[in-house]
Protein backbone atom coordinates (compact mmCIF):
# COMPACT_ATOMS: atom_id res chain seq x y z
CA UNK A 1 0.00 0.00 0.00
CA UNK A 2 3.26 2.53 0.55
CA UNK A 3 4.17 1.61 -2.90
CA UNK A 4 0.83 2.50 -4.25
CA UNK A 5 -0.01 5.81 -2.33
CA UNK A 6 3.45 6.86 -3.18
CA UNK A 7 3.43 10.39 -4.43
CA UNK A 8 5.23 9.41 -7.74
CA UNK A 9 3.25 6.82 -8.80
CA UNK A 10 -0.10 8.98 -7.76
CA UNK A 11 1.44 11.49 -9.96
CA UNK A 12 1.61 9.32 -12.73
CA UNK A 13 -1.71 7.56 -12.47
CA UNK A 14 -3.07 10.98 -12.41
CA UNK A 15 -1.77 11.66 -15.55
CA UNK A 16 -3.19 8.75 -16.61
CA UNK A 17 -6.39 8.87 -15.54
CA UNK A 18 -6.63 12.67 -17.28
CA UNK A 19 -5.71 10.77 -20.80
CA UNK A 20 -8.40 8.05 -20.56
CA UNK A 21 -10.66 10.96 -19.77
CA UNK A 22 -14.03 8.75 -19.13
CA UNK A 23 -17.65 10.31 -18.03
CA UNK A 24 -18.20 10.56 -14.32
CA UNK A 25 -19.33 8.13 -11.43
CA UNK A 26 -22.24 7.95 -9.16
CA UNK A 27 -20.72 10.95 -7.58
CA UNK A 28 -20.66 12.94 -10.33
CA UNK A 29 -17.44 14.37 -9.81
CA UNK A 30 -15.83 14.90 -14.01
CA UNK A 31 -12.19 14.65 -14.50
CA UNK A 32 -12.05 18.13 -14.88
CA UNK A 33 -12.85 18.10 -10.91
CA UNK A 34 -9.96 16.18 -9.57
CA UNK A 35 -7.22 18.24 -8.97
CA UNK A 36 -8.96 20.69 -6.56
CA UNK A 37 -10.62 17.39 -4.75
CA UNK A 38 -7.23 16.12 -4.26
CA UNK A 39 -5.78 19.35 -2.71
CA UNK A 40 -7.87 19.28 0.02
CA UNK A 41 -8.91 15.73 0.70
CA UNK A 42 -5.82 13.60 -0.27
CA UNK A 43 -4.44 13.32 3.28
CA UNK A 44 -7.68 12.14 4.63
CA UNK A 45 -7.78 9.28 1.25
CA UNK A 46 -4.16 8.51 1.78
CA UNK A 47 -4.50 7.78 5.33
CA UNK A 48 -7.35 5.75 5.06
CA UNK A 49 -6.05 3.51 2.37
CA UNK A 50 -3.02 3.27 4.41
CA UNK A 51 -5.00 2.09 7.82
CA UNK A 52 -7.27 -0.05 5.92
CA UNK A 53 -10.76 2.06 6.36
CA UNK A 54 -11.19 3.24 3.21
CA UNK A 55 -14.39 2.54 0.93
CA UNK A 56 -14.64 2.66 -2.74
CA UNK A 57 -18.35 3.49 -3.73
CA UNK A 58 -20.75 2.04 -5.79
CA UNK A 59 -19.52 2.05 -9.67
CA UNK A 60 -22.11 3.33 -12.15
CA UNK A 61 -23.86 0.81 -14.14
CA UNK A 62 -24.19 1.67 -18.10
CA UNK A 63 -25.22 -1.05 -20.61
CA UNK A 64 -23.29 -0.69 -24.31
CA UNK A 65 -24.41 -2.55 -27.65
CA UNK A 66 -22.87 -5.51 -28.22
CA UNK A 67 -21.43 -5.06 -32.33
CA UNK A 68 -22.87 -8.51 -32.76
CA UNK A 69 -25.81 -8.14 -31.05
CA UNK A 70 -26.67 -7.89 -27.05
CA UNK A 71 -25.37 -5.45 -24.51
CA UNK A 72 -22.24 -5.42 -22.70
CA UNK A 73 -22.41 -4.43 -18.82
CA UNK A 74 -19.94 -1.90 -18.03
CA UNK A 75 -19.50 -0.43 -14.50
CA UNK A 76 -18.24 3.50 -14.30
CA UNK A 77 -16.20 3.41 -11.10
CA UNK A 78 -16.13 7.37 -9.50
CA UNK A 79 -12.75 9.32 -10.80
CA UNK A 80 -11.33 8.98 -7.25
CA UNK A 81 -11.96 5.10 -7.79
CA UNK A 82 -10.16 5.17 -10.91
CA UNK A 83 -7.01 7.12 -9.77
CA UNK A 84 -6.82 4.69 -6.77
CA UNK A 85 -7.46 1.60 -9.31
CA UNK A 86 -4.91 2.94 -11.72
CA UNK A 87 -2.21 3.44 -8.98
CA UNK A 88 -2.77 -0.19 -8.14
CA UNK A 89 -2.21 -1.19 -11.41
CA UNK A 90 0.93 0.07 -11.69
CA UNK A 91 2.28 -1.44 -8.41
CA UNK A 92 0.79 -5.17 -9.65
CA UNK A 93 1.65 -5.08 -13.39
CA UNK A 94 5.74 -5.30 -12.77
CA UNK A 95 5.01 -8.02 -10.24
CA UNK A 96 2.25 -10.30 -12.61
CA UNK A 97 3.51 -9.20 -16.02
CA UNK A 98 6.70 -11.02 -16.35
CA UNK A 99 5.08 -14.18 -14.96
CA UNK A 100 2.45 -14.38 -17.66
CA UNK A 101 2.40 -16.40 -21.25
CA UNK A 102 4.23 -15.27 -24.21
CA UNK A 103 0.64 -16.59 -25.95
CA UNK A 104 -1.34 -13.80 -23.61
CA UNK A 105 -1.45 -10.17 -25.68
CA UNK A 106 -4.25 -8.51 -24.33
CA UNK A 107 -3.69 -5.31 -22.01
CA UNK A 108 -0.39 -5.95 -21.48
CA UNK A 109 2.69 -3.43 -21.90
CA UNK A 110 4.55 -3.57 -25.26
CA UNK A 111 1.76 -6.16 -26.48
CA UNK A 112 -1.14 -5.69 -28.86
CA UNK A 113 -4.15 -7.85 -31.14
CA UNK A 114 -1.75 -7.34 -33.83
CA UNK A 115 0.68 -9.25 -32.41
CA UNK A 116 -2.23 -12.01 -31.32
CA UNK A 117 -3.57 -12.05 -34.83
CA UNK A 118 0.26 -12.54 -36.73
CA UNK A 119 0.92 -15.82 -34.25
CA UNK A 120 -2.43 -16.77 -35.01
CA UNK A 121 -1.55 -16.78 -38.86
CA UNK A 122 1.80 -18.51 -38.15
CA UNK A 123 0.30 -21.17 -36.43
CA UNK A 124 -1.98 -21.61 -39.45
CA UNK A 125 0.45 -21.12 -41.47
CA UNK A 126 2.75 -24.02 -39.49
CA UNK A 127 -0.59 -26.79 -40.38
CA UNK A 128 -2.41 -26.35 -37.54
CA UNK A 129 -5.46 -25.62 -39.78
CA UNK A 130 -8.19 -26.14 -37.22
CA UNK A 131 -9.01 -23.73 -34.45
CA UNK A 132 -10.50 -24.19 -30.98
CA UNK A 133 -12.52 -21.28 -30.44
CA UNK A 134 -12.82 -20.77 -26.60
CA UNK A 135 -16.27 -18.50 -25.86
CA UNK A 136 -16.77 -17.47 -21.96
CA UNK A 137 -19.82 -16.73 -21.50
CA UNK A 138 -20.13 -13.54 -19.70
CA UNK A 139 -16.73 -13.50 -18.54
CA UNK A 140 -16.83 -10.63 -16.49
CA UNK A 141 -19.42 -10.93 -14.68
CA UNK A 142 -19.34 -14.52 -13.60
CA UNK A 143 -15.35 -13.72 -12.06
CA UNK A 144 -15.36 -15.79 -8.82
CA UNK A 145 -13.48 -13.26 -6.15
CA UNK A 146 -12.89 -16.14 -4.10
CA UNK A 147 -10.17 -18.20 -6.63
CA UNK A 148 -9.57 -14.43 -8.12
CA UNK A 149 -8.20 -12.89 -4.59
CA UNK A 150 -6.33 -16.53 -3.67
CA UNK A 151 -4.68 -16.27 -7.63
CA UNK A 152 -3.60 -12.54 -6.13
CA UNK A 153 -2.41 -13.81 -2.55
CA UNK A 154 0.00 -15.88 -4.27
CA UNK A 155 2.46 -12.89 -5.28
CA UNK A 156 0.77 -9.94 -2.48
CA UNK A 157 1.18 -10.32 0.95
CA UNK A 158 -0.26 -6.74 2.29
CA UNK A 159 -3.28 -7.61 3.40
CA UNK A 160 -4.40 -3.75 3.34
CA UNK A 161 -4.16 -4.14 -0.57
CA UNK A 162 -5.94 -7.58 -0.90
CA UNK A 163 -8.59 -6.90 1.09
CA UNK A 164 -9.14 -2.94 -1.13
CA UNK A 165 -9.08 -4.90 -4.05
CA UNK A 166 -11.82 -7.37 -2.56
CA UNK A 167 -13.74 -4.16 -1.56
CA UNK A 168 -13.34 -2.86 -5.47
CA UNK A 169 -14.49 -6.54 -7.04
CA UNK A 170 -17.66 -5.97 -4.36
CA UNK A 171 -18.43 -2.55 -5.01
CA UNK A 172 -21.99 -2.23 -5.49
CA UNK A 173 -23.80 -1.04 -9.05
CA UNK A 174 -25.96 1.56 -9.28
CA UNK A 175 -28.55 1.27 -11.96
CA UNK A 176 -31.64 3.61 -12.46
CA UNK A 177 -31.00 5.31 -8.80
CA UNK A 178 -30.58 1.59 -7.09
CA UNK A 179 -27.94 0.01 -5.94
CA UNK A 180 -26.98 -3.92 -6.48
CA UNK A 181 -24.36 -5.60 -4.30
CA UNK A 182 -22.23 -8.01 -6.19
CA UNK A 183 -20.74 -11.60 -4.98
CA UNK A 184 -19.07 -12.30 -8.54
CA UNK A 185 -17.64 -10.43 -11.34
CA UNK A 186 -15.20 -7.74 -11.91
CA UNK A 187 -17.10 -4.92 -13.79
CA UNK A 188 -15.55 -4.02 -17.50
CA UNK A 189 -14.86 -0.02 -16.95
CA UNK A 190 -11.72 0.10 -14.34
CA UNK A 191 -8.54 0.28 -15.02
CA UNK A 192 -7.52 -2.83 -12.38
CA UNK A 193 -10.29 -5.07 -14.27
CA UNK A 194 -8.21 -5.84 -17.65
CA UNK A 195 -5.06 -6.70 -15.05
CA UNK A 196 -7.31 -8.62 -12.42
CA UNK A 197 -9.03 -10.68 -15.92
CA UNK A 198 -5.26 -11.83 -17.24
CA UNK A 199 -4.59 -13.00 -13.44
CA UNK A 200 -7.08 -15.13 -13.38
CA UNK A 201 -6.64 -16.67 -16.76
CA UNK A 202 -3.39 -16.74 -16.33
CA UNK A 203 -3.58 -20.54 -14.73
CA UNK A 204 -5.54 -21.22 -18.49
CA UNK A 205 -2.61 -20.50 -20.28
CA UNK A 206 -0.31 -22.45 -17.61
CA UNK A 207 -2.76 -25.55 -18.61
CA UNK A 208 -2.32 -24.84 -22.25
CA UNK A 209 1.34 -24.41 -22.15
CA UNK A 210 1.25 -27.80 -20.04
CA UNK A 211 -0.29 -29.69 -22.40
CA UNK A 212 1.86 -28.50 -25.07
CA UNK A 213 -0.53 -26.75 -27.11
CA UNK A 214 -0.04 -23.85 -29.70
CA UNK A 215 -2.67 -20.86 -28.84
CA UNK A 216 -3.26 -17.31 -28.89
CA UNK A 217 -5.34 -15.50 -25.90
CA UNK A 218 -6.52 -12.12 -25.85
CA UNK A 219 -8.66 -11.15 -22.28
CA UNK A 220 -10.94 -13.21 -22.58
CA UNK A 221 -10.76 -14.35 -26.08
CA UNK A 222 -8.57 -17.51 -26.46
CA UNK A 223 -8.05 -19.72 -30.03
CA UNK A 224 -6.10 -22.86 -29.62
CA UNK A 225 -4.85 -24.00 -33.22
CA UNK A 226 -4.64 -27.84 -33.28
CA UNK A 227 -4.07 -30.09 -36.34
CA UNK A 228 -7.13 -32.31 -36.98
CA UNK A 229 -11.04 -31.93 -36.21
CA UNK A 230 -10.68 -34.79 -33.64
CA UNK A 231 -7.71 -33.48 -31.89
CA UNK A 232 -9.61 -30.17 -31.44
CA UNK A 233 -13.05 -31.86 -29.87
CA UNK A 234 -10.83 -33.36 -27.36
CA UNK A 235 -9.32 -30.07 -26.52
CA UNK A 236 -11.95 -28.65 -26.25
CA UNK A 237 -13.80 -30.55 -24.16
CA UNK A 238 -10.84 -31.00 -21.81
CA UNK A 239 -10.13 -27.63 -21.99
CA UNK A 240 -13.78 -26.87 -20.81
CA UNK A 241 -14.25 -29.48 -18.34
CA UNK A 242 -10.75 -27.60 -16.62
CA UNK A 243 -12.38 -24.48 -16.82
CA UNK A 244 -15.31 -25.06 -15.03
CA UNK A 245 -13.75 -27.07 -11.95
CA UNK A 246 -10.77 -25.06 -11.68
CA UNK A 247 -11.95 -21.67 -12.43
CA UNK A 248 -15.35 -21.77 -12.37
CA UNK A 249 -16.20 -20.08 -15.60
CA UNK A 250 -18.72 -21.28 -18.13
CA UNK A 251 -17.53 -22.22 -21.63
CA UNK A 252 -20.55 -20.44 -24.25
CA UNK A 253 -21.11 -24.24 -26.08
CA UNK A 254 -23.19 -22.50 -28.53
CA UNK A 255 -20.55 -19.62 -29.50
CA UNK A 256 -17.96 -21.90 -28.66
CA UNK A 257 -16.84 -24.60 -31.76
CA UNK A 258 -14.15 -26.77 -33.15
CA UNK A 259 -13.59 -25.32 -36.94
CA UNK A 260 -11.41 -23.76 -39.80
CA UNK A 261 -10.06 -20.54 -39.44
CA UNK A 262 -11.23 -19.39 -42.48
CA UNK A 263 -14.84 -20.23 -41.01
CA UNK A 264 -14.12 -18.38 -38.13
CA UNK A 265 -12.99 -14.81 -37.04
CA UNK A 266 -10.01 -13.78 -33.98
CA UNK A 267 -10.58 -10.16 -33.05
CA UNK A 268 -11.91 -9.39 -36.19
CA UNK A 269 -9.53 -10.56 -38.23
CA UNK A 270 -10.11 -14.15 -40.89
CA UNK A 271 -7.73 -15.69 -43.39
CA UNK A 272 -7.70 -17.10 -46.43
CA UNK A 273 -8.34 -20.90 -47.19
CA UNK A 274 -4.85 -21.29 -48.89
CA UNK A 275 -2.10 -23.40 -47.67
CA UNK A 276 -0.36 -20.06 -47.20
CA UNK A 277 -2.80 -18.49 -45.13
CA UNK A 278 -3.44 -14.67 -45.20
CA UNK A 279 -5.12 -12.30 -42.89
CA UNK A 280 -8.12 -10.20 -44.27
CA UNK A 281 -11.19 -8.13 -42.55
CA UNK A 282 -13.73 -11.10 -41.37
CA UNK A 283 -17.22 -10.78 -43.10
CA UNK A 284 -18.86 -9.81 -40.34
CA UNK A 285 -16.48 -6.70 -39.48
CA UNK A 286 -16.55 -5.60 -43.23
CA UNK A 287 -20.59 -5.56 -43.02
CA UNK A 288 -20.51 -3.66 -40.06
CA UNK A 289 -18.31 -1.31 -41.15
CA UNK A 290 -20.42 -0.84 -44.52
CA UNK A 291 -23.67 -0.21 -41.59
CA UNK A 292 -22.07 2.27 -39.82
CA UNK A 293 -21.63 4.38 -43.40
CA UNK A 294 -24.74 3.96 -44.35
CA UNK A 295 -25.64 5.42 -41.53
CA UNK A 296 -23.49 8.06 -41.72
CA UNK A 297 -24.22 9.05 -44.92
CA UNK A 298 -27.85 9.02 -44.10
CA UNK A 299 -27.39 11.72 -41.45
CA UNK A 300 -25.40 14.21 -43.72
CA UNK A 301 -27.54 13.54 -47.06
CA UNK A 302 -28.77 17.19 -46.88
CA UNK A 303 -25.44 18.58 -46.01
CA UNK A 304 -22.29 19.24 -48.26
CA UNK A 305 -20.55 16.66 -49.44
CA UNK A 306 -16.76 17.53 -47.93
CA UNK A 307 -18.42 17.43 -44.60
CA UNK A 308 -19.94 14.20 -45.22
CA UNK A 309 -16.44 13.08 -46.25
CA UNK A 310 -14.18 14.62 -43.64
CA UNK A 311 -16.23 12.29 -41.56
CA UNK A 312 -16.30 9.40 -43.63
CA UNK A 313 -12.07 9.84 -43.70
CA UNK A 314 -12.22 9.26 -39.37
CA UNK A 315 -13.84 6.21 -39.55
CA UNK A 316 -12.12 4.60 -42.48
CA UNK A 317 -8.87 5.70 -41.11
CA UNK A 318 -9.25 3.92 -38.09
CA UNK A 319 -10.71 1.01 -39.21
CA UNK A 320 -7.70 0.42 -42.05
CA UNK A 321 -5.01 1.29 -39.61
CA UNK A 322 -6.60 -2.03 -37.55
CA UNK A 323 -6.95 -3.80 -40.48
CA UNK A 324 -3.35 -3.13 -41.91
CA UNK A 325 -2.33 -6.88 -41.45
CA UNK A 326 -4.67 -7.74 -43.66
CA UNK A 327 -2.95 -9.00 -46.78
CA UNK A 328 -6.71 -9.75 -49.31
CA UNK A 329 -6.43 -6.96 -51.13
CA UNK A 330 -9.66 -7.71 -53.73
CA UNK A 331 -11.47 -6.56 -50.12
CA UNK A 332 -10.43 -3.38 -49.86
CA UNK A 333 -10.86 -2.82 -53.57
CA UNK A 334 -14.42 -3.76 -53.45
CA UNK A 335 -15.17 -1.32 -50.42
CA UNK A 336 -13.34 1.75 -51.82
CA UNK A 337 -15.51 1.32 -54.64
CA UNK A 338 -19.12 1.02 -52.82
CA UNK A 339 -17.61 3.78 -50.78
CA UNK A 340 -17.38 5.60 -53.34
CA UNK A 341 -20.27 4.83 -55.34
CA UNK A 342 -22.43 5.48 -52.12
CA UNK A 343 -21.28 9.07 -51.73
CA UNK A 344 -22.52 9.37 -55.88
CA UNK A 345 -25.93 7.92 -54.50
CA UNK A 346 -26.14 10.93 -52.22
CA UNK A 347 -24.91 13.55 -54.90
CA UNK A 348 -27.25 12.32 -57.00
CA UNK A 349 -30.31 12.29 -54.53
CA UNK A 350 -29.43 15.77 -53.41
CA UNK A 351 -29.66 17.26 -57.55
CA UNK A 352 -33.18 15.92 -56.70
CA UNK A 353 -34.88 17.17 -60.37
CA UNK A 354 -33.45 15.61 -64.18
CA UNK A 355 -33.01 19.20 -65.25
CA UNK A 356 -30.60 20.02 -62.21
CA UNK A 357 -28.93 16.25 -63.03
CA UNK A 358 -28.61 16.87 -66.78
CA UNK A 359 -27.17 20.51 -66.25
CA UNK A 360 -24.73 19.33 -63.05
CA UNK A 361 -23.84 15.96 -65.39
CA UNK A 362 -22.62 18.74 -68.61
CA UNK A 363 -21.04 21.14 -66.11
CA UNK A 364 -18.54 18.03 -64.97
CA UNK A 365 -17.61 17.30 -68.49
CA UNK A 366 -20.05 14.47 -69.81
CA UNK A 367 -21.68 14.34 -73.31
CA UNK A 368 -25.62 15.67 -73.90
CA UNK A 369 -26.73 12.50 -75.06
CA UNK A 370 -25.23 10.70 -72.13
CA UNK A 371 -26.35 13.63 -69.49
CA UNK A 372 -29.89 13.90 -71.24
CA UNK A 373 -29.89 9.53 -71.09
CA UNK A 374 -28.50 9.39 -67.40
CA UNK A 375 -30.42 12.00 -65.97
CA UNK A 376 -33.88 10.72 -67.65
CA UNK A 377 -33.28 7.50 -65.97
CA UNK A 378 -36.57 5.96 -63.86
CA UNK A 379 -34.40 3.17 -62.38
CA UNK A 380 -33.70 4.68 -59.38
CA UNK A 381 -30.55 6.51 -57.39
CA UNK A 382 -28.43 3.44 -56.66
CA UNK A 383 -28.50 2.51 -60.46
CA UNK A 384 -27.65 5.96 -61.43
CA UNK A 385 -24.50 5.83 -58.74
CA UNK A 386 -23.01 3.24 -60.82
CA UNK A 387 -23.57 4.60 -64.37
CA UNK A 388 -20.40 5.55 -67.09
CA UNK A 389 -21.85 9.25 -66.87
CA UNK A 390 -21.42 9.21 -62.72
CA UNK A 391 -18.26 7.47 -62.84
CA UNK A 392 -16.49 9.71 -65.49
CA UNK A 393 -18.46 12.74 -63.66
CA UNK A 394 -16.62 11.89 -60.28
CA UNK A 395 -13.91 9.95 -60.60
CA UNK A 396 -11.44 8.70 -57.83
CA UNK A 397 -9.20 11.79 -58.61
CA UNK A 398 -12.54 13.69 -57.74
CA UNK A 399 -12.55 12.28 -54.25
CA UNK A 400 -8.60 12.15 -53.40
CA UNK A 401 -8.95 15.67 -54.01
CA UNK A 402 -11.66 16.06 -51.32
CA UNK A 403 -9.66 14.07 -48.51
CA UNK A 404 -11.76 10.57 -48.70
CA UNK A 405 -9.47 7.72 -47.53
CA UNK A 406 -8.32 5.12 -50.00
CA UNK A 407 -8.50 1.69 -47.60
CA UNK A 408 -6.55 0.20 -50.73
CA UNK A 409 -4.21 3.34 -51.20
CA UNK A 410 -3.95 3.13 -47.24
CA UNK A 411 -2.66 -0.81 -47.41
CA UNK A 412 -0.17 0.09 -50.08
CA UNK A 413 1.56 3.14 -48.81
CA UNK A 414 2.57 0.11 -45.93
Amino acid sequence: MEAVVERQNMVKALEQVKRNKGAAGVDGMTIHEIDAYLKTDWAEIKERLLDGSYQPQPVLGIQIPKPNGGVRQLGIPTVIDRLIQQAIQQVLTPIFDPTFSDSSYGFRPGRSAHQAVSAAREYVKTGRRWVVDIDLEKFFDRVNHDILMSRIARKIKDKRLLRLIRKYLQAGMMQDGLVSQRVEGTPQGGPLSPLLSNILLDDLDKELEKRGHKFCRYADDCNIYVGSKASGERVLERITRFLERKLHLTVNAAKSAVDRPWKRKFLGYSMTFEKTARLKPSPSNVKRLKDSIRELIHRGRGGRIDRVIGELTLKLRGWGHYFKLAEVKKVFEDLDGWIRRKVRNTIWRQWKKPATRYRELKARGISEDLARQTAKSGRGPWFASGTQAMNIAFPKKFFDELGLVSLLDMRLSR
